[in-house]
């Protein structure tokens, strides 16, 4: 019976979360800027970082496709590292 009423309590804070943001204080524009935040700030270099580190085993063990590995690593790392920058310039060029 507990369990029921605290599934029931949650699902109206996510009702209300959802459907009047102001009185859950979050609005949509903050709360995709802080997803674009941890996504371009966190998340594309530590993924950048693991294909570097991937590419980097693949040639260490002699795989024939290391160089492509690196390559392609590379390429991941300028779009993950520049990533605030890319969106930032799209922005401005949108405005």
């Amino acid at each position: 019976m507990k369990k029921e009423k605290m599934h029931l309590l949650l699902s109206v804070a996510l009702v209300i979360a959802i459907f009047c943001p102001d009185l859950a204080h979050a609005g949509l524009e903050t709360s995709l800027m802080g997803i674009k935040t941890k996504l371009t700030g966190v998340i594309l270099p530590l993924l950048s970082v693991i294909g570097i580190a991937i590419a980097g085993i693949s040639f260490f063990t002699g795989n024939p496709n290391a160089k492509q590995h690196i390559a392609y690593s590379v390429v991941g790392c300028m779009i993950g590292f520049g990533a605030q920058g890319i969106v930032d310039f799209i922005a401005q060029t949108v405005r």
